[in-house]
């Protein structure tokens, strides 16, 4: 199933009025995508160093990795039909391939996924094609990387994207005008010490993504609320991660089922409805991420809240 409206999101950034793409985009409403790689894992590859040791030991009978799938998966669509939904941010967790010679660096949920070069050339395409568009990538679970593996990682990213990579800067330059205007359209968060060494590597403190932990939808959006009342005026991007996340008696009473019947489905129109009752800018939403997000018209919900905006403008 394709997103909705699925062409005109793909350049959604680049035909924002000239007041909206004069924001800093921390002010703007931008969809993303919860363990945004996790449309393909690896039933053959071994469990990844993310999962418990029990679970490593389970994983040996194949029926625990197609179950696994079943909750690893959050999202159908690919990279690149993601990018053409208007996903603008993308979560990802990366990993080594423990025993395995070489640098190589894995995107991790629970099973192992595609390559992150693989990932990151699928979407350097996209960018080549929408020179307005821009993106968020956030490394935020690093597992089995060593000093090694995270220098082979950072010329990786910096070998795909090139000049396209966003240098560290004050988060309120940061506007969709600034970055055309240097032909510049990737921000990389990395959440581990190494963003000290390089000026194209943003801290993972500037892109906070509070974690409900619930499998309840209405405390989700509870704490979803709180969180962006308490969001910093200045400084940093936000996350709102409009996700539910399954306890181990979840999955347990409804291991075939898996998490987009279980969770996902019930719940997507609470979740939608709160999407639609907020407003970006200041003290506003500015990145919400979602599972499954071709389910519902997720991006095109949040980018329409951007003309919340403009009307402000005019007023």
């Amino acid at each position: 199933m394709k997103m909705a409206s699925e062409g005109s999101n793909a350049d959604w950034m680049g035909t924002l009025p000239p007041s909206l793409s004069a924001l800093p985009l921390a002010n703007l409403a931008i969809p993303g995508s919860h363990d945004s790689f996790s449309y393909w894992v690896d039933e053959k590859s071994p469990v990844g160093p993310d999962q418990a040791t029990a679970i490593k030991r389970l994983a040996k009978i194949s029926l625990v990795k197609k179950i696994m799938k079943k909750w690893s998966v959050t999202q159908n669509l690919t990279f690149k039909e993601q990018l053409e939904g208007g996903i603008r941010y993308f979560d990802l967790r990366v990993s080594s391939k423990p025993g395995e010679v070489g640098q190589e660096i894995y995107f991790i949920h629970g099973l192992f996924g595609i390559t992150v070069w693989d990932g990151l050339m699928e979407i350097n395409t996209f960018l080549t094609h929408h020179p307005k568009e821009v993106i968020f990538l956030d490394f935020n679970h690093f597992y089995a990387m060593d000093k090694n593996h995270h220098v082979y990682l950072v010329s990786r990213i910096q070998e795909v994207f090139g000049s396209r990579l966003c240098t560290k800067e004050c988060v309120e330059d940061v506007t969709l005008q600034s970055l055309w205007g240097k032909q510049q359209q990737v921000l990389i968060f990395y959440h581990h010490p190494l963003y000290e060494e390089y000026p194209i590597l943003w801290p993972g403190n500037k892109m906070p993504a509070p974690w409900a932990n619930t499998t309840n939808v209405h405390k989700l959006l509870q704490f979803l609320e709180t969180t962006l009342g308490e969001r910093e005026k200045y400084g940093t991007f936000h996350v709102s991660q409009a996700i539910l996340t399954p306890r181990v008696k979840t999955i347990a009473r409804n291991l075939i089922r898996g998490l987009k019947n279980t969770l996902v489905h019930r719940n997507l129109p609470f979740i939608l409805n709160w999407v639609k009752s907020q407003k970006p800018g200041i003290m506003g939403v500015n990145i919400i991420t979602s599972d499954f997000v071709e389910l519902v018209d997720f991006a095109a919900t949040v980018i329409s809240l951007n003309k919340l905006l403009l009307e402000d403008h005019k007023s």
